[in-house]
Formats: C-alpha cells, structure tokens, sequence
C-alpha cells in the first residue's frame, strides 16, 4: 500500500492499493472515505480519506508518507464506521533497499537481466534498458513494489516483454539525490553494505 498526502486537493490522504493498470475506474464515497475502483471487475485500487488530520494528525507536507500500525488501524476504524468491510494491511517493509547484483546478461533485444540479492538472499530479476555500469558484486539502490519514486511514478510487479519483473534498479538522478552525477547508470554504494538493508541517503549516499 502506497500512501500520499496532498493538501494542494485539500486534506486528503490518498492509499494506493493495486495497479489499475490504465482500466477505467470510478469511485463511491461515504463519510470522509472515498473507494476507487475498477468498473469493469469492480477491484478496489485506492481510496481517499477526506479530512485526514482529523484521523491522523501528524500528517504534514505533500507526498508519500509512511503509516504506522495505529495509523492503519485508524484508518480501518474509519473505512468500517463509513460501511465498508475492506481491512487495509499494514506494510512495514522498506521499498527502497540495498540489492546486490549476483548476475547479468544483455540479450539481442539490448534488455539486461539482472539478478538480484535482497532480504533473505531471495534472487529477483530486474529489467533496464540501458545500465552502463552494471557489474557482478555491485551494491546499489532498488525500488520495490510498492515504493513511489520522487517523480510520483509507482513501482509495481509487472512484466516487461514477457518476463516478470518485481521492481526496478535505481540511479541517483531518478532518487534526485543531492549533487547526483549526470552520467547514466545505477547508483553504485559501499561493498560493505549488506543486501536488503534499507536504503539511508544521508548514510548511504556521497555523490
């Protein structure tokens, strides 16, 4: 679950739960909360919580935010009191970690698979179309599903040609990261860094 905080709309938080994958959607509203769905299947993707200091009143600024347990049972309080019977999960997991690079090929197509190492030494292939610095033992910066990158761009399981991919490797110009170099190519961090560890900028990062 992605959630965001947009007071440019007004005091709404935003819960991104699936990929509408471009579908139409629409939306019921009871109460503060607002159910966004897919028409044609009637799958919930997100929802909006209205006057959402009102709930949760630390909320500040604009974009992704991270929940706590109480938050999120909060806020099934809230979808229950409004008539809803769906339970939103708590994910305390890190969206963006440190991965490993253990293997890589390019293929005639220019699409280089890259397997990664992550929590639980769990090999995980990720797709680029154009990484110049990728090497075998490489520690660099990957966005999990479920991670929203600055630009507001989603991450989310899929597949690119036909191969599933679960994420995406990640350069210091796409996390916008301070003095980020112009060359193309993934962020390159400490050997010393163990794979799945949560990615820390201000630790982690020297341009």
């Amino acid at each position: 679950m992605i959630a965001t905080y947009n007071t440019n709309v007004g005091d709404v938080l935003m819960l991104i739960t699936a990929n509408d994958r471009g579908e139409k959607v629409n939306f019921e509203r009871k109460g503060k909360v607002a159910r966004i769905f897919i028409e044609e299947t009637g799958a919930t993707v997100a929802w909006n919580i209205f006057e959402a200091k009102s709930l949760l009143t630390d909320l500040s600024g604009n974009g992704q935010v991270k929940l706590s347990s109480d938050d999120v049972e909060i806020l099934n309080k809230e979808l229950g009191k409004s008539g809803f019977s769906d339970v939103l999960v708590h994910d305390s997991q890190p969206k963006f970690v440190v991965a490993e690079i253990v293997e890589w090929k390019i293929t005639q197509t220019q699409i280089i698979f890259i397997s990664v190492k992550l929590m639980l030494v769990l090999l995980i292939q990720y797709k680029l179309f154009v990484v110049h610095n990728a090497s075998l033992g490489l520690k660099t910066v990957a966005a999990l599903p479920g991670a929203m990158m600055p630009n507001g761009a989603l991450i989310f399981p899929g597949a690119l040609r036909g191969v599933q991919s679960y994420g995406m490797l990640c350069s210091a110009r796409e996390l916008e990261l301070p003095d980020a170099p112009d060359v193309r190519g993934i962020i390159e961090l400490s050997s010393a860094l163990a794979a799945g560890t949560a990615f820390d900028s201000e630790t982690m990062w020297q341009a």
